[in-house]
This record gives C-alpha cells, structure tokens and sequence, in this order.
C-alpha cells in the first residue's frame, strides 16, 4: 500500500530507522524523493538516515533543504538536532552544541538533543554546560545510562557510537 504516496513511504522510512533496518530506511527516503523533492520532511528523514550511517556531510545538506522548503515547520527543533547530531558524527563539537542547544530552545523535553548538548559541552571543554544539559538529562530519563545508551539512537558505525558514548560519559552519565 502507498507504493506512491510520498508521505506515506517517508513516514515507513522513518519508523525503520530506530529498528536498525537502515538500509530499507534509506530505500524507502530516496523513493520519496523521487516522487516529490519538495517535501521536506523526506528530506530531515533523508537527514537523519544520513547521520546514522555516519554521512554527516551529506545529512547536513538533506538537512539544510528541509529548513528551506519548510522554514517555519513545527519539526524545527528535530531540524536542529539532526544538525546537531550530523555534526557531532563529523566531530565538529562546537557546532554540535550550538544546534542541540536550538533544538533544546523550541523542544525542552526533546532527550537526544539535550544529550547531544551535554556530549558536545564535554567535548569542547565546557564542563559547566556538560554538566546542567546533563542534569536536564536525568530530569528527562531517570533511567538512562551508558549500559542502555545505544537505545537512543541507531548509530550505524561503532566508531560514532562509541565517541557518542564516550562523551556521555565524560559529561556525567553514570554506567
């Protein structure tokens, strides 16, 4: 069903995501572009498969067209997290914290933006900022720890899941 309705095989795509079928995920985002380049949900989709499999190049520019066709889209904070996060892969953490921290400004409650924010903050020596987005963290997820992290996002490459756990570490998140 929906074999060409765009929305329809963009939100399919999506929901593949956090399952880890990263590849079908893909498959179905770029079948939505080819049906309708206009769509910017398609394309922050686009974005995040593109951050999970460590593209953060490509996920940024995905991103960056999402922002333009909708620019006062309500998803704008997940706009901003995605950058966040595609940056955070590319290692650029400055960048990473100034985007989660947009994000965080529109969506208070969003947790993997304040993650990345309290990952970011550690990594670019800002203990204080590591710390509050850390305890907002708690606030947020009682429950989370470095031995469940890997639930919160699908980073398809170990080495972008273990410098993301790593700075969740460093900025306070208990085992």
């Amino acid at each position: 069903m929906g074999r060409d309705d765009a929305v329809a095989l963009c939100t399919a795509g999506f929901a593949l995501l956090p399952l880890g079928d990263i590849e079908d995920a893909a498959a179905l985002i770029e079948r939505t572009l080819a049906l309708n380049a206009n769509l910017a949900w398609a394309w922050l989709f686009s974005g995040w498969v593109k951050v999970s499999l460590g593209q953060p190049e490509v996920a940024i520019e995905h991103i960056a067209r999402a922002m333009r066709l909708s620019p006062h889209d309500p998803q704008i904070f997940n706009m901003h997290a995605a950058t966040a996060c595609a940056h955070f892969v590319a290692g650029r953490y400055a960048e990473a914290w100034s985007r989660a921290n947009m994000a965080v400004r529109e969506r208070s409650n969003y947790l993997l933006a304040t993650c990345v924010a309290a990952a970011s903050g550690a990594l670019t020596g800002r203990p204080s900022e590591a710390e509050r987005a850390m305890a907002r963290v708690r606030q947020l997820d009682s429950g989370l720890r470095l031995s469940n992290l890997k639930h919160l996002f699908p980073f398809h490459r170990s080495e972008d899941f273990a410098k993301f756990d790593e700075a969740m570490r460093k900025a306070g998140l208990p085992e």
